[in-house]
């Protein structure tokens, strides 16, 4: 096994090769005057089974583009497999055509993937989990959910007062695995998005009254719509309100607008090193990750990952 960084999360490579009591392969990586990305593998890989670690976050086309190289790199040098350990999965919410003359960049990122080499992806909490159809090679396709729901029971280990609240009609499936494995009831709050950065939101549907909420999304950029969903559920007298999200890929807007909402916490995983800030929670997914690269290559199951 060899596990190679780049530049977009190394903190998070580090913490998975620490967990595998593996070190990270010697792998230079810099970039041209011109802007060029340069790499350069220093030391035997052949035959090897090359895991590559590279969330594709912000900036997005800059660590897609290094992973190919990256990819490129190990295939010329006879890697045995490379599979490509992408937490976060950029691109994941352009899956289909919503309106005249618009790209699936998704199927695009994934058709890049597959034809500079990758033999597997490893990923988590796709925004649509269609997309793994996308792709003609094996993907993994691990949850968040054991890794945030540990740590929401410590938060909160009296659920007779909890709610998990849906943002929008859309992630009713998400909150409902969260409620049930919480043992908590469930609410959905109805949204309108105006832009790509302003949410309206519209009512509330189950009861929030006088409790504690938790809102649970796949992913939160701007935190327009968490703090949408959060402003009527303090309106229609909520206790105290939560937020359990996958990927918080946030960046300044996302942060004021955070630090200035009726949220106390949001619970967040470290997949994207703009997982930080004001009363942000990052709990650690490098032993999820960790775990599911050891029994890839050793050629076991990872069904049991998936369960709470």
């Amino acid at each position: 096994m060899k596990l190679i960084s780049g530049t977009a999360h190394r903190t998070l490579a580090e913490s998975i090769a620490q967990n595998l009591g593996e070190s990270l392969a010697d792998v230079h990586v810099t970039a041209f005057p011109d802007g060029e990305t340069f790499v350069k593998i220093n030391e035997n890989i052949r035959g090897e089974d090359v895991f590559i670690v590279q969330p594709s976050c912000p900036p997005t086309n800059h660590n897609i583009m290094e992973l190919l190289i990256m990819v490129d790199a190990a295939r010329r040098a006879s890697a045995g497999r490379i599979t490509a350990v992408m937490p976060f999965f950029g691109y994941a919410r352009q899956d289909r055509k919503d309106q005249p003359r618009v790209p699936i960049t998704a199927k695009l990122v994934a058709n890049l993937l597959t034809s500079a080499g990758v033999g597997r992806v490893l990923t988590m909490d796709l925004h649509a989990p269609q997309i793994q159809g996308f792709f003609d090679i094996p993907v993994d396709h691990l949850y968040a959910k054991p890794a945030l729901i540990h740590y929401l029971r410590e938060r909160h280990p009296d659920a007779s007062n909890l709610s998990v609240v849906s943002p929008d009609v859309g992630g009713v499936k998400m909150a409902r695995a969260y409620a049930d494995a919480l043992g908590a009831d469930l609410a959905i709050v109805a949204k309108h998005r105006i832009s790509a950065t302003r949410v309206e939101a519209m009512n509330v549907i189950g009861e929030v009254e006088g409790r504690d909420v938790i809102l649970v999304d796949d992913m939160t950029e701007t935190a327009g719509t968490l703090t949408a969903a959060a402003d009527i559920l303090h309106k229609h007298g909520a206790r105290r309100i939560f937020a359990a999200v996958s990927h918080a890929v946030l960046g300044d807007l996302g942060r004021e607008r955070l630090k200035a909402s009726a949220i106390e916490e949001i619970i967040t995983t470290d997949s994207v090193p703009q997982a930080s800030g004001e009363k942000v929670h990052a709990v650690g997914i490098a032993p999820l990750l960790g775990e599911a690269i050891r029994r890839i290559h050793g050629g076991q199951s990872v069904t049991s990952l998936f369960e709470v």
